[in-house]
């Protein structure tokens, strides 16, 4: 317990600075805490577990989170409409208890096919949750208030983080089953939360100008809202081979056991809970494309530097370099999407801005993995490498064409 004790302080210190958010709120800060808590005890481990459970080449297991993602991408068309449409509480419940089918039933399939069977319902409905969450909060909280709400979710999602690799990286050594069930019962748990104790945000035709426009139209006349999605997939792609192919090549390389990473997530996952509000006080100050572009620096840092380590320190040290970008981008990114947002469309917005995540998630490990079994396992880090700087490279003349990106008409609440 003494271990966590500067966490719980720092945590209870940024909840009395953060007073003043609504109800609902805290029960999603809160809520977040068990979900991730559970579900990370797991997903680090995930592609150790389809290696064994299924003997497959890593190629094969970076193109099942290619099908994660393909699943994701077909069913945009319709979550982000659904939820501005029809509400965020709804679509959150929905992704919950889909998450929990596919958890439970990844400790009973044993064939190719059933895997990808589960991983296109994941794909398919777990975005819901983050576009509901992020719409719900562009819609309960001031627009002055957003990024630094954004970054008090991610602090305790990440105390989750912190720990249940910590814990999964010994239970999933004994037994991958409970490690499953007991984030399934997580995930259910949290939609309990949900279900009764937090309201229907989703605001009023009168709060919208009267009128709810239908499909993607006219995010996709959006521009700069577009650019700065592709830029954001770039970097997304070199972050995700940190979370997917780095155990494999850890273990597998270099001896690293499950339990040794675990502590390298954990370490993410504790600068994180540390630093992000703090560091999200320092960058809202600036533009909000040079902050990015200066993250995906740090994640081309983080994940190139793989290819020159030789064991657990280095693989620490690169993930504490990866962190610091992670810590700039992740609220930034979600509170400028919130701001180009009009009231009717944050759905849409948000949509979009998750199927920067997912596509990342999608190309990045599969074309990392192709490099690994095509070419070299470092050729991996040095493809991360190039896509970060590519990132960095492209949102700062983002930046640079449009000085400063605009606050939509009827962003704020």
């Amino acid at each position: 317990m003494s271990g966590f004790e500067p966490v719980l302080t720092r945590l209870k210190q940024t909840r009395q600075a953060a007073a003043g958010y609504p109800r609902g709120f805290w029960f999603l800060f809160w809520g977040t805490l068990i979900s991730s808590t559970g579900n990370s005890m797991v997903w680090p481990f995930i592609t150790i577990y389809m290696r064994q459970r299924l003997g497959i080449a890593l190629t094969t297991v970076g193109l099942l989170f290619t099908l994660n993602f393909v699943a994701a991408f077909a069913a945009t068309s319709f979550t982000g409409p659904a939820v501005d449409r029809f509400g965020r509480k709804g679509a959150m419940l929905l992704s919950l208890a889909a998450s929990t089918v596919y958890l439970l039933g990844l400790m009973r399939v044993s064939t190719l096919g059933g895997w990808a069977a589960l991983v296109i319902l994941n794909g398919a409905f777990g975005p819901l949750y983050s576009i509901g969450s992020n719409a719900m909060i562009a819609d309960m909280v001031p627009s002055e208030r957003r990024t630094e709400a954004y970054a008090l979710l991610r602090m305790i999602s990440n105390l989750g983080v912190a720990i249940g690799p910590s814990i999964g990286g010994f239970v999933t050594g004994v037994s991958y089953g409970l490690a499953f069930s007991t984030a399934a019962a997580a995930s259910a748990c949290f939609a309990l939360v949900i279900l009764f104790f937090v309201r229907e945000t989703i605001p009023q035709p009168e709060e919208s100008n009267g009128r709810r426009a239908a499909g993607y139209g006219p995010v996709l006349r959006d521009r700069p809202f577009l650019a700065f999605v592709a830029m954001l997939t770039l970097a997304n792609m070199a972050y995700a081979l940190m979370t997917t192919l780095l155990p494999v090549y850890a273990k597998e390389g270099f001896g690293v056991h499950e339990s040794r990473y675990g502590l390298i997530m954990a370490t993410n996952a504790i600068m994180v809970v540390l630093f992000q509000y703090g560091v999200t006080r320092v960058t809202r100050r600036f533009p909000d494309l040079p902050v990015l572009a200066v993250g995906a620096v740090f994640y081309a840092l983080g994940v190139g530097s793989i290819a020159w380590g030789r064991g657990f320190a280095a693989f620490l040290l690169s993930m504490v370099v990866l962190t610091v970008g992670e810590l700039i981008i992740s609220p930034t990114a979600t509170g400028l999407a919130a701001r180009l947002a009009p009231t009717a469309m944050r759905g849409r917005y948000m949509s979009l801005l998750n199927l920067a995540w997912g596509l990342g998630y999608g190309v990045g490990p599969a074309l990392g993995g192709l490099l690994s079994d095509r070419l070299a396992p470092q050729a991996t880090w040095y493809g991360g490498l190039v896509e970060g700087l590519l990132a960095a490279a492209g949102l700062a003349l983002l930046a640079r064409r449009l000085r400063q990106v605009p606050e939509a008409s009827g962003a704020r609440a």
